[in-house]
C-alpha cells in the first residue's frame, strides 16, 4: 500500500500513506504493518490476511499494545491516502477494501487515472470518529491518553485543527514539557526549543518574518513569532511537586487533551471539496477556493485550507442539509442555516463541491441519530441564578470575530432568501425543496431526506 504524491488541497497527514501496510499480497501469513500516530509500525504476522476483518485485527492490535477494554471504543482502523480517509467497520475485510482502492477513488476523489492506478493507501489506528469527549475524559490508562495526544498534536502541527496563536503556544509548551522535561531557566532551554520548533509549533508560526524592515534591524538574534510566547508559555507549565513521572506524563496528555476538546473539530472525520467565492472587483468574478469539511459527533465545519482558519461552523441544531448528484451533475452538499443580510434575517444555502459529498452526507444524518439513541451525559446539579443561555430550541447567531475558530460568512458566497414555508431554489438543473421547520431543536429540524430506519444507514460504505 503505497501513496502518491499529495493531491491539491490535501494536507500533510496522508502522507504516511507512502508506506506499505501488507508485505506479501497473497501468502497464507503475511507481515501487516499498522501506522501509529507516533509515526511508529506495528507489525503483526497474520494468518489468510485476505479474509482477516478490521475487527480481528483491531482485536490483535490491542493485544500487542496491551490497552485497556476502552480502546475497543475510543480507537478504529483507518485506511489513509492523500486522496481518501476513510474509517473502516469492523465487519469490514481491509485488504478486500484496499483491491478495491482504485474504484473508490474514482468515486470519491478527483484523481487521475495514474494516481489511481498507483496510489495505496496505509492501514492506521487512529481515534474513532464516534467516540464522545465525555467518555474520553473519563479514560485513566497511560498508553491510551499517549496516542490520543499523538494524534491531537499531529493535527495540531499540521492545522487540520486551526488554533490561535495563544492556543498553540499553550499546546506547545506542554508539549516541550513531555519532550524537554521540566522548565529550566538559561540559554540551554531556549536553544532546545529552538532547534525542534518545528516539532511544539506549526510551520507557519515557525516562519521568520521577511521585509526590508526587519534587514535594518538590530543583528542580534531575531526571535520567530511564536517562539518568545512558546517559552514564556512552557516555564507556565505547572509542576505536580510529588508523583511519580507515568504520573506526570498522564497529567500532561490530559491538558493537552483537554485544551484541544475547547476545539470545535476535534475528534472530526476530514473531507475535501470547494465553495464558491463572493463576487469581486469590476467584472463580479468569484471563483472557488479549496476547503476541508471537518464532520464529528457535534457539528460541522467547513476550513479554509490556505488561510487555515473557519469559514463556516453549524452545530446539527443549526443546519439542515441535502446531498445531490445527478448524471453528469457536479456532487453537491448543501448547507442550509440561519443568517443575516443587510439587517434582515435570511436563510442561507451553502453549496460544498465535493466528490465526497455522499460520505459527507451519510456520515451527518448517522451523527444525528447516533445522538438520538445514545444515553444522554448526566445532568448536572441546578444552581439557583440567572438564566445560563439559549436553551436548545434557540439559534446561536454566527459571530464574527478575529479568532480561527470563528465562522467568516463574508468570505462565502451563499444563497439567500426569505420564506416562512416551503422556498424552491434553482440550482443547475435541479430543485432544491428547502422545508423549512423555524429555530427548532435538530430532533425536529431533519434533514431534506430523512431515513426511515437505522438500518437503512447501515448499508454507507464507511464510518457507520
Amino acid at each position: 500500500m503505497e501513496g502518491s504524491e499529495g493531491a491539491p488541497g490535501a494536507p500533510g497527514p496522508a502522507e504516511r500513506s507512502h508506506r506499505s501496510s501488507v508485505s506479501s499480497v497473497g501468502a497464507r501469513a503475511a507481515d501487516v504493518l499498522v501506522y501509529l500516530m507516533d509515526d511508529s509500525a506495528l507489525p503483526l504476522a497474520v494468518e489468510n490476511v485476505a479474509s482477516v476483518t478490521a475487527q480481528d485485527l483491531h482485536r490483535t492490535i490491542r493485544e500487542a499494545l496491551q490497552l485497556p477494554d476502552v480502546a475497543v471504543e475510543a480507537f478504529a482502523l483507518w485506511l489513509i491516502s492523500p486522496f481518501l480517509e476513510v474509517q473502516l467497520k469492523p465487519k469490514h475485510q481491509p485488504y478486500k477494501v484496499c483491491r478495491q482502492w482504485p474504484d473508490l477513488l474514482y468515486r470519491f476523489t478527483d484523481a487521475s487515472e495514474d494516481d489511481m492506478a498507483t496510489d495505496e493507501p496505509s492501514l492506521q489506528f487512529r481515534r474513532n470518529v464516534f467516540f464522545p469527549k465525555r467518555k474520553e475524559l473519563q479514560v485513566n490508562n497511560e498508553e491510551v491518553l499517549r496516542l490520543l495526544y499523538e494524534e491531537a498534536k499531529f493535527n495540531v502541527l499540521e492545522v487540520r485543527y486551526p488554533c490561535d496563536a495563544e492556543d498553540c503556544e499553550k499546546l506547545g509548551a506542554l508539549v516541550c514539557r513531555l519532550e524537554l522535561g521540566p522548565y529550566r531557566q538559561g540559554q540551554q532551554t531556549a536553544c532546545a526549543v529552538k532547534e525542534k520548533l518545528d516539532s511544539f509549533l506549526p510551520a507557519h508560526l515557525c516562519k521568520r518574518p521577511h521585509s526590508l524592515f526587519t534587514a535594518f534591524r538590530s543583528r542580534g538574534p531575531r526571535l520567530v513569532p511564536g517562539e518568545q510566547g512558546l517559552l514564556s508559555a512552557y516555564q507556565e507549565v505547572k509542576e505536580e511537586a510529588v508523583g511519580a513521572e507515568a504520573e506526570l506524563l498522564t497529567r500532561h496528555y490530559r491538558a493537552y487533551l483537554l485544551k484541544c476538546h475547547e476545539l470545535p473539530y476535534y475528534g472530526c472525520a476530514f473531507f475535501y471539496g470547494e465553495v464558491d467565492k463572493p463576487a469581486q472587483g469590476f467584472l463580479h468574478r468569484g471563483g472557488r477556493k479549496a476547503v476541508t469539511v471537518a464532520i464529528n459527533l457535534e457539528g460541522v465545519h467547513v476550513i479554509d485550507i490556505k488561510e487555515k482558519h473557519v469559514l463556516l461552523g453549524l452545530r446539527f441544531q443549526e443546519l439542515s442539509w441535502d446531498y445531490t448528484c445527478s448524471g453528469d451533475d457536479e456532487p453537491i452538499l448543501w448547507l442550509e442555516f440561519d443568517g443575516e443580510s443587510e439587517g434582515t434575517p435570511v436563510n442561507k444555502l451553502l453549496k460544498v463541491y465535493s466528490k465526497q459529498a455522499e460520505l459527507m452526507s451519510g456520515l451527518i444524518e448517522y451523527c444525528i441519530e447516533l445522538s438520538l439513541t445514545r444515553e444522554p451525559p448526566p445532568v448536572p446539579e441546578t444552581k439557583v441564578g440567572p438564566p445560563a443561555g439559549p436553551g436548545p430550541s434557540q439559534r446561536h447567531k454566527l459571530r464574527r470575530q478575529s479568532s480561527v475558530v470563528c465562522s467568516r460568512l463574508q468570505h462565502l458566497a451563499t444563497i439567500d432568501y426569505v420564506d416562512d414555508g416551503i422556498c424552491e431554489q434553482t440550482a443547475g438543473d435541479e430543485s432544491l425543496l428547502c422545508a423549512r421547520h423555524g429555530a427548532k431543536h435538530f430532533t425536529e429540524r431533519i434533514s431534506f431526506h430523512p431515513p426511515n430506519n437505522l438500518e437503512e444507514l447501515t448499508s454507507f460504505p464507511f464510518y457507520i
